[in-house]
């Protein structure tokens, strides 16, 4: 289903960094969303899981 340009997908979950919320779908343009994620409640730890994977590529020898 598309909705003002963007789409509906069931079964994948977002973190909207605009609206700071989980949401099932594509419901919110590409720039303001970070997934997809397999469940809602990975989703809403879409922040947590951000900061992890930066501080672990931080740490990766191979990036330097």
């Amino acid at each position: 289903m598309t909705d003002g340009g963007t789409t509906k997908s069931e079964g994948d979950w977002y973190y909207c960094l605009k609206h700071k919320k989980v949401e099932e779908g594509m419901v919110c343009p590409a720039r303001n969303r970070l997934g997809p994620y397999r469940t809602e409640a990975d989703a809403s730890r879409a922040l947590e899981i951000s900061r992890e994977r930066n501080e672990a590529w931080d740490d990766d020898p191979r990036w330097r």
